[in-house]
């Protein structure tokens, strides 16, 4: 099995992510500005944008690393690759779930469900730095730039402070569940039904505030990877917009993204369509925004997983007879 399941695995996803791309519409008309952009200095821009996006993975391995040393060391190469094996997994599974069994199977047997728990706080702090980027953002937009736009034609005001009061008690409710996981962990271990997968939970115990702290930083650093990103890409296709607007509009856009339930592999027109109607309130540039948004897809998702499927070619899922 563990000779059958790695290349089984990557075939399987090579296959996916070749068919998705080739037919996709949309790149095509990226593929065509992209022979454009990759001229003069924009070259140097391009090697930037892959700096960002090994610095990207990268921080999120360190954020991994850091937490599931509470029940094994593992280096940053092998974190490193556990986190891209776990990206290519998740791009056909919905709200990232694949990106759990991908990150495990470099974990011993035993420590491997344990590992779970550990690496969903590290997804709750980016989470959280999401939606308080978001909130932030779109706030300042609200009262600027698409006030003046007329962007709430059709839309009461009572609904867009309404979704503005949900999404910040969101923030606040995942704040405290956040900082409060260790006390919350001995408190659910409580329950009779909970004994029996005590095992599961009790990493979280030993969580301090301080360690919490870092993850959020490091959340917060990857977050602003993320928009340096995006501008980047936008100024390569020549998207003219204010600075502020720009980096509040991905905000928002990286908000809608992380609230609606999607399959990465797939959302490549979610994404099109939600930073269209964002930047479309500020630049007429639809062409640009398409393939701003075509290229951090393929940058951070795509080539990422084509690199975490060679990976998982060499996964050992058994390791004992």
């Amino acid at each position: 099995m563990n000779y059958i399941i790695g290349p089984l695995l990557f075939i399987i996803l090579s296959a996916s992510i070749y068919y998705k791309v080739k037919d996709d519409v949309s790149l095509q008309q990226t593929k065509d500005l992209l022979r454009g952009a990759v001229s003069g200095n924009n070259i140097w821009l391009i090697l930037l944008l892959i700096l960002l996006m090994l610095m990207n993975w990268g921080i999120e391995a360190g954020k991994w690393q850091i937490l599931v040393s509470r029940v094994q060391k593992v280096n940053f190469f092998m974190a490193y690759r556990a986190v891209l094996s776990g990206l290519s997994l998740s791009l056909f599974v919905p709200n990232g779930i694949g990106d759990y069994a991908g990150r495990i199977v470099y974990m011993k047997e035993g420590n491997r469900l344990r590992s779970v728990t550990l690496t969903l706080v590290g997804s709750m702090a980016q989470l959280i730095v999401t939606l308080t980027a978001g909130l932030a953002g779109l706030l300042y937009l609200k009262q600027t730039v698409w006030q003046h736009a007329g962007a709430f034609q059709g839309l009461s005001v009572f609904w867009v402070n309404g979704i503005v009061f949900l999404i910040a008690m969101g923030v606040l409710l995942i704040l405290f569940v956040y900082f409060k996981l260790s006390w919350l962990t001995i408190m659910f271990e409580k329950i009779p039904v909970v004994q029996k997968y005590r095992f599961m939970i009790a990493p979280l115990e030993n969580i301090s505030s301080k360690d919490l702290t870092r993850i959020l930083l490091l959340s917060f650093i990857r977050f602003s990877v993320f928009i340096v990103q995006y501008l980047v890409m936008l100024h390569i296709f020549n998207v003219q917009l204010n600075s502020i607007a720009a980096i509040c509009t991905i905000s928002v856009l990286f908000l809608v993204l992380a609230i609606l339930p999607t399959i990465p592999v797939a959302d490549l027109g979610l994404r099109g369509e939600a930073a269209l109607q964002l930047f479309g309130i500020l630049t007429a540039n639809k062409l640009g925004i398409i393939a701003t948004t075509a290229g951090i897809w393929l940058l951070n998702l795509i080539i990422p997983a084509v690199a975490g499927s060679l990976f998982i070619l060499g996964i050992k899922l058994f390791r004992n007879r």
